[in-house]
C-alpha cells in the first residue's frame, strides 16, 4: 500500500482491469491502438506499473472514462465514465470554463501564427488546413 501523497498504481490496475472487462474490451494491439496508444503501454497499466503522465488519458479514452478519470484513482477518487459526465460527482473532472469551440478557435490561432512566423510560401488555405489537423489531433489526444 503506497503512502497516502504517492499515487496508488494497484488501485488503478484494478479499476482498469475491472472496467475492461465490463466493456468486454480484449487486451490486444487492436483495441490498443484505437486508443492511441500500445498493448504493453495498457499492460503496464493492468500490472500496476506507471506510465508517462499523458498516457493516462489515452487509457481513460479505451475505458470510456472522462478525462482526468485514471489520475483520479491514482489519487484514491472514483474514475468518471463518459456516461455520467452530467453527474454532481463529475464536477471536478477536468473539464474547462472555457467554450470548447473558443478553445478550438484559440489553438487554430496559435498554429497559424506559428506557422506564419516560420514558413515561406505556404498559403492561407494550407495553413487553415494545417491548423484544424492540428485541433483535430489534440482533440483526439484529449488535450483540449
Amino acid at each position: 500500500m503506497p503512502r497516502a501523497d504517492e499515487p496508488d498504481y494497484e488501485r488503478l490496475a484494478t479499476y482498469a482491469r475491472r472496467r475492461r472487462a465490463q466493456l468486454g474490451l480484449a487486451l490486444n494491439d487492436a483495441n490498443a491502438q484505437a486508443a492511441g496508444t500500445s498493448k504493453g503501454t495498457w499492460q503496464r497499466v493492468e500490472k500496476g506499473l506507471k506510465l508517462r503522465e499523458t498516457n493516462y488519458v489515452k487509457i481513460d479514452g479505451l475505458l470510456q472514462w472522462a478525462p482526468g478519470s485514471s489520475i483520479r484513482v491514482l489519487e484514491g477518487g472514483e474514475p468518471v465514465p463518459v456516461s455520467d459526465m452530467a453527474d454532481a460527482d463529475a464536477a471536478d473532472v477536468q473539464k474547462s470554463p472555457v467554450p470548447q469551440e473558443v478553445i478550438d478557435e484559440e489553438a487554430r490561432d496559435v498554429v497559424q501564427l506559428a506557422l506564419i512566423a516560420t514558413t515561406k510560401g505556404t498559403t492561407a488555405e494550407e495553413i487553415r488546413e494545417i491548423s484544424d489537423r492540428v485541433v483535430r489531433d489534440l482533440r483526439e489526444r484529449g488535450l483540449i
